[in-house]
């Protein structure tokens, strides 16, 4: 009787249970908003502990997620929608990867290609491989580079513009939607959470996360032009403790989205998190309170 019984819930569970981990959209997946954290806490004279609690930053939504995407270990306004400017070009580059037409393809750069805003690298006639135009575009943030890049594809802008929302779905961006490939588009909307998800995913791809490691990229053009590259993340060269290392991310402005970022920080001991900061004040301002956060995490808290 037993064992019929047990067969009964077996059955019963696997219909309705996932056989895959579920996704989940902007909200916890395990543990709250808050550090998970004991041995780490400071204590008073009592020997209490005294909870080591996130530190105040400017920037108006805030999300520190393990990388595990196990716990959230901060946030901020975390579900308020804005333009992401620039940190779209992690999601171009995922559907990109998906349709790469070959990293030594050559790429002529149209008329059309050539996009205002920020700083452009590439010229009318210009020719060079798909790999350069990948690099510019997540090293530099580069604008044409980029738009090149989505249409090395194959596919139209309405066609990439669609595959970009149909993979935010997948990855269970509820709140994200784009409406261009660039990021100068201020329809292009999402929260810190699924920005930190996004950027999970993005930088757990080898290529994009080798990728924006880098804090320069040189290359020569098929006609010989040298171009060099440097990238927009300052935190590669920046000012952080020996223990902590940022190890690649996305910056993004506009003047709508403000001065926006989210990074993969890593500790001494291989612990690694993401780090968002949406409108955070300025551009210094976003790397400063990017930097405070990692810090805070790696020092209080353990998962």
């Amino acid at each position: 009787m037993l064992g019929i019984t047990a067969n009964i819930l077996a059955l019963v569970m696997s219909i309705f249970l996932p056989t895959t981990p579920a996704v989940y959209a902007s909200g916890d997946w395990r543990g709250v908003d808050a550090c998970v954290s004991d041995s780490h806490l400071p204590v008073n004279d009592d020997k209490q502990i005294l909870i080591a609690e996130a530190p105040e930053v400017e920037a108006r939504s805030v999300a520190v997620l393990t990388d595990d995407g196990n716990v959230w270990l901060t946030s901020k306004d975390a579900a308020r929608t804005q333009p992401i400017a620039s940190i779209t070009k992690l999601m171009t580059a995922l559907v990109f990867l998906e349709h790469n037409p070959g990293w030594d393809e050559i790429y002529t750069i149209e008329r059309a290609d050539i996009v205002a805003g920020g700083r452009i690298n590439f010229f009318w006639g210009e020719q060079m491989k798909i790999r350069d135009l990948f690099n510019a575009s997540l090293i530099g943030s580069d604008n044409g580079a980029t738009l090149s890049l989505a249409r090395s594809t194959g596919l139209s802008d309405e066609e990439f513009i669609v595959a970009m929302n149909k993979k935010a779905k997948q990855l269970g961006l509820m709140q994200t939607e784009f409406a261009d490939a660039v990021g100068l588009d201020n329809r292009n909307l999402s929260n810190a959470k699924d920005v930190a998800r996004l950027a999970q995913a993005a930088l757990n791809q080898a290529d994009i996360a080798a990728t924006t490691g880098k804090s320069a990229y040189s290359f020569d053009t098929v006609q010989g032009k040298n171009k060099m590259i440097e990238s927009t993340d300052w935190l590669l060269d920046g000012d952080l403790p020996d223990s902590i290392e940022a190890i690649g991310g996305k910056t993004g402005y506009t003047e709508e989205a403000g001065y926006c970022f989210v990074g993969r920080f890593k500790d001494a001991s291989g612990r690694s998190i993401i780090t968002v900061v949406l409108d955070s004040g300025g551009i210094n301002e976003r790397f400063q309170q990017a930097s405070i956060l990692a810090r805070w995490a790696f020092t209080y808290c353990q998962w």
